[in-house]
């Protein structure tokens, strides 16, 4: 699995797990939600900025984010 998936199938469980839709998350992050739906999708790679903001809307660190990304990055190789 390409890191673009990963990255987007963790986004989606952890805006479902927050109880998020897509316009909700996109409101929070100042993101546009055809943008969210492109990167958990896997068909957009989120820049550094990007990652800040969908964190700090899902009120988890970026690390976090990234540590989740990399825990599921580890178990499909």
């Amino acid at each position: 699995m390409h890191i673009e998936a990963i990255f987007g199938k963790v986004l989606k469980s952890l805006r479902i797990r927050n109880d998020l839709s897509q316009d909700k998350l996109a409101e929070l992050s100042t993101l546009e939600r055809t943008f969210i739906s492109r990167i958990e999708r896997g068909n957009s790679q989120p820049s550094l900025t990007t990652i800040f903001e969908l964190a700090r809307a899902l009120n988890i660190k970026p690390s976090e984010l990234i540590r989740m990304v990399e825990l599921e990055y580890e178990s499909n190789t």
